[in-house]
């Protein structure tokens, strides 16, 4: 009988499609007398929540290139579905064809979780979870765990059990802080940076959520360096770089959409861009990449590529609720000058409001991260003389950071947002209190209004405000 063990990290609910899921998990890394690692892979199975049995379990390698990680696709399920699975790791010298389903398999210890699958309902409305900056310390080496991070997670999983519902989780940029001790010992090793991701993602409240509800990723700085690139050296190109990309793919993108899926339910390739897009009911989301593309010569925070790729989705004519996820804020803008956000490479913001005004395309909301604080607020683009055309930006951030955060004052949330060559291009309409303390925002969304709540760490709702579209 083969005895399945329980996940060393993980499991993470990736893309959830209205087809198909990725789960990732972690086994371990034992070596061999040769010192090669033992052959070591996952094995999973799901079942329709409402009853039924569980499908035949499914075989997947556990990968000693990623960190002995391995993501399993389940594909030919039912949209808007929801599903519970069990999933776990075991040694064996077999090759993978020789592992049959057919064999007697001891599911005792293996983790379980659920999720559910994407609406393909386009009129269906949806909520999700979404903030930044989750900080945890590593002193030495040494993981030094402060609970008050994960209790934010806690307080997310707590309204879920309460009934609330949640289609989907983003974490929109500092997942790890690899350079907080940023002039002693900041990470730049392959294996720091696992270390990093080994412990972040390992805390249970956060595995908790993460193993049942859908879950997106993209990067900012501190998964590299603190405002990178704008301090890196032609040695951090060739070594912390790398490190930390391979790192940020294992852990980050490798459940999420980015990568094709094979005929035999199969991942293909390897990652070229780490940006994406997916959908579920009313919403449409693009996930960009506004760290590892960026010139800072010309002034671009995404390459063209990526550019025109997001233009492209914008135009697409689906008439979803269309959410940008960035990092970095869309706007407001803070007022010492700071060229790290979208207001330091205003010729491609400006690129992005003409489309959205030239072609009246409704509903587009920004989500933002990064700044230690959160807010909601809308902008009016229109050109003098025109009707009034608006967007929207969300920013929630920090889920945790233990220093000062920023304030209503260091923003501005009144006036004018100018653009390349006008100061006054752009008119601030509605904005809301902004919460300077750790929390998350919850967003219900449907094609007649957008609904932000703020809740801080401990769940107390902080503000709330609704647009209408």
């Amino acid at each position: 009988m083969n005895i399945i063990k329980k996940l060393t990290v993980g499991p993470i609910v990736g893309h959830a499609d209205t087809n198909h899921v990725r789960i990732w998990g972690r086994a371990i890394y034992q070596p061999l007398a040769s010192n090669k690692p033992r052959r070591t892979f996952g094995v999973a199975r799901i079942r329709k929540k409402d009853g039924g049995s569980y499908g035949a379990p499914r075989v997947f390698k556990m990968n000693p290139n990623f960190d002995m990680s391995g993501v399993i696709v389940f594909t030919n399920l039912e949209p808007n579905t929801k599903y519970t699975y069990q999933i776990g790791w075991f040694f064996s010298d077999k090759e993978p064809d020789e592992i049959r389903s057919s064999e007697k398999w001891d599911w005792h210890d293996a983790d379980r979780g659920e999720f559910q699958t994407a609406s393909e309902d386009p009129n269906q409305a949806k909520t999700f979870v979404f903030g930044s900056c989750r900080y945890l310390l590593r002193l030495l080496n040494e993981s030094w765990f402060d609970d008050r991070g994960d209790k934010t997670f806690r307080s997310i999983l707590k309204q879920v059990e309460e009934g609330r519902a949640l289609d989907k989780f983003l974490m929109v940029g500092d997942q790890i802080y690899a350079d907080d001790l940023n002039v002693l010992a900041p990470d730049k090793k392959i294996e720091e940076y696992l270390a990093r991701y080994r412990d972040a993602f390992s805390q249970p409240y956060l595995k908790t959520l993460m193993g049942n509800i859908s879950t997106y990723m993209t990067l900012d700085d501190h998964e590299i360096e603190d405002n990178w690139p704008s301090s890196a050296t032609p040695k951090d190109m060739t070594v912390k770089f790398p490190a930390a990309m391979h790192s940020y793919r294992i852990y980050q993108m490798s459940h999420s959409p980015l990568l094709p899926i094979s005929d035999t339910g199969k991942l293909m390739g390897t990652p070229e861009k780490y940006y994406y897009s997916f959908l579920d009911g009313c919403c449409d989301f693009f996930v960009t990449d506004t760290r590892t593309e960026r010139d800072l010569e010309q002034q671009k925070i995404i390459s063209d590529e990526q550019m025109q790729a997001l233009l492209s989705w914008l135009d697409n004519g689906s008439e979803r609720v269309k959410f940008v996820v960035t990092s970095v804020p869309f706007f407001p803008d803070i007022k010492k000058t700071n060229s790290d956000k979208w207001s330091g490479f205003k010729q491609q913001r400006d690129q992005i409001i003409s489309l959205i005004r030239d072609r009246k395309i409704p509903k587009v909301v920004f989500l933002g991260g990064d700044v230690h604080c959160s807010m909601a607020a809308e902008l009016d683009i229109s050109k003098p003389g025109e009707d009034s055309w608006k967007i929207y930006s969300i920013i929630s951030s920090a889920f945790f950071w233990p220093y000062s955060h920023m304030k209503a004052s260091q923003f501005n949330l009144t006036g004018s947002v100018p653009s390349l060559d006008n100061e006054n291009a752009y008119s601030l309409g509605k904005v809301s209190q902004v919460y300077s303390g750790d929390n998350f925002s919850r967003v219900s969304v449907s094609h007649e209004q957008i609904a932000i709540e703020v809740y801080e760490r401990k769940g107390e709702l902080m503000h709330s405000i609704q647009y209408q579209f």
